[in-house]
C-alpha cells in the first residue's frame, strides 16, 4: 500500500535534506583534511629550505624556537639573570632561513653572573648569556630542566630521560646521571641588539646511542 503523496512529499523531502546535511559534512571534511595537509606541506617546506639542516655559523642571529615570540630575534633583554634557559633555534639573517631542520641545531640560552663562569665559559658568553645544545649527549634526548640550586647545590640544566645534569657556569659539564660528555657549546656576541653565533659548535653533538 502506498503512502498518502503529502506522506511520501515529505519523507522525499526529509530524505533530501538528509542528503544534503551529508554532503555538507563531507566536503567540510575535505575542506578540513585539505586546510591541514597545506599546513603541514608549508611546516616540512620551511624545514626542507637550503640550509636549514646546516650547523649553527658564525653571524647567524638567534631567534625563540617555542612559545608565543616563536621566530622573534632574541636580545639580551629577553633572557632574565639566572635562568630558565630559552630555547632556541639559529638563522640565517641573509637568507632568513630558520635552521631548524635538524633537531641537533636548538640551543639553550641561559643568562648567569659572568663572575660565575669559568675561564672557558666566559670567553664563549657575551654579558653572561651561553648558548648549549639542547639535545643531551646520553641518549639525544632534548635537554628541558631547569633545576635552580638550593643550600648550597648548583644550578643545572637536566635531562629528564634518565635524570643527566650538566653545570651551565662550567661549560655544562656533566655532574650527574649516564651522559659521557659536556653539551657541545656555542660562542656568541651581541650585534646591534640581537645575539648572534661568533664560532661554531664545541664539542660533539647528539647522544652517544647515534643521536
Amino acid at each position: 500500500m502506498m503512502p498518502p503523496k503529502s506522506m511520501q512529499a515529505e519523507i522525499e523531502t526529509t530524505m533530501s535534506a538528509s542528503d544534503q546535511t551529508r554532503r555538507t559534512l563531507l566536503v567540510n571534511a575535505l575542506a578540513t583534511a585539505a586546510g591541514l595537509a597545506t599546513v603541514e606541506a608549508a611546516a616540512a617546506a620551511d624545514d626542507e629550505q637550503p640550509g636549514s639542516d646546516e650547523r649553527p655559523m658564525k653571524g647567524d642571529v638567534l631567534v625563540f624556537s617555542e612559545g608565543e615570540h616563536e621566530g622573534k630575534v632574541i636580545t639580551p633583554q629577553d633572557l632574565p639573570l639566572g635562568g630558565p634557559p630559552v630555547h632556541a633555534w639559529p638563522k640565517d639573517p641573509k637568507t632568513a632561513v630558520i635552521r631548524s631542520g635538524s633537531r641537533l641545531n636548538e640551543l639553550l640560552l641561559i643568562r648567569l653572573d659572568p663572575t660565575e663562569l669559568d675561564d672557558d665559559t666566559r670567553a664563549r658568553a657575551v654579558e653572561g648569556i651561553v648558548a648549549y645544545s639542547a639535545i643531551c649527549t646520553h641518549a639525544g634526548c632534548p635537554v628541558t630542566g631547569w633545576i635552580p640550586g638550593s643550600a648550597g647545590d648548583k644550578d643545572v640544566l637536566k635531562c629528564f630521560c634518565h635524570n643527566s645534569e650538566f653545570d651551565p657556569r662550567d661549560g655544562a659539564q656533566v655532574v650527574f646521571g649516564p651522559a659521557p660528555r659536556r653539551l657541545a657549546a656555542l660562542a656568541l656576541s651581541i650585534v646591534d641588539g640581537a645575539l648572534k653565533v661568533a664560532a661554531p659548535f664545541v664539542g660533539k653533538l647528539g647522544g652517544q646511542q647515534g643521536g
